[in-house]
């Protein structure tokens, strides 16, 4: 069955607070505008970031399940819970809503981690995660100030954001995270 953009808008806000939807709204026109600006395809940035979230506030037995049970990348199993939701939702939005677009599906998996070889699209919709209106923390300015001008800029600065969190928290970094912020780093060096 194909979904339309208001059924999905439907079925997601349905399985979140209101608080956490008005995020999911953020993103979306976030990503939207980040497309334009960096020649994305704001189409797929608003699937992806309406998506990007889906299972974000299923339970974390049911996120572990359907990783294990669908042979889906079980490292994540080993790290922090806040990781499972992309991997899960990348793999729902393609097995229920039946998404197919490996470039937005990729988009929602790696919206949290980043990863290496990030695609234009990968890097709109995790930069949209973090700088959305409604998004306070230390940093967002400068994440936001950046964007009006790097993509690439803008998704280290919030990487950096990330680790330096959560080294302050005295958390385990997922190595993908690092290895994106550090293949962004090279990157942009070549290009300068």
């Amino acid at each position: 069955m194909e979904y339309t953009r208001d059924q999905l808008i439907g079925i997601v806000s349905g399985q979140m607070p209101a608080k956490r939807w008005k995020h999911v709204e953020g993103v979306m026109d976030t990503a939207v505008i980040l497309a334009k600006r960096f020649g994305g395809d704001p189409e797929k940035a608003d699937l992806a970031a309406l998506l990007h979230d889906l299972a974000k506030f299923w339970p974390v037995d049911r996120q572990e399940a359907v990783i294990r049970d669908n042979g889906l990348n079980s490292e994540l199993l080993e790290h922090d819970k806040q990781l499972l939701h992309a991997e899960v939702g990348a793999f729902i939005s393609q097995r229920d809503y039946g998404i197919e677009d490996r470039e937005v599906l990729d988009a929602i998996r790696y919206h949290t981690s980043g990863r290496v070889g990030m695609t234009n699209l990968d890097k709109i919709v995790c930069l949209a995660d973090y700088m959305e209106p409604g998004r306070e923390f230390p940093g967002v300015e400068r994440i936001r100030e950046l964007a009006e001008h790097n993509l690439e800029e803008a998704l280290i600065a919030g990487f950096d954001s990330t680790i330096s969190f959560l080294l302050e928290k005295r958390k385990a970094i997922f190595p993908l995270t690092v290895l994106a912020r550090n293949d962004l780093i090279k990157a942009t060096r070549a290009i300068l």
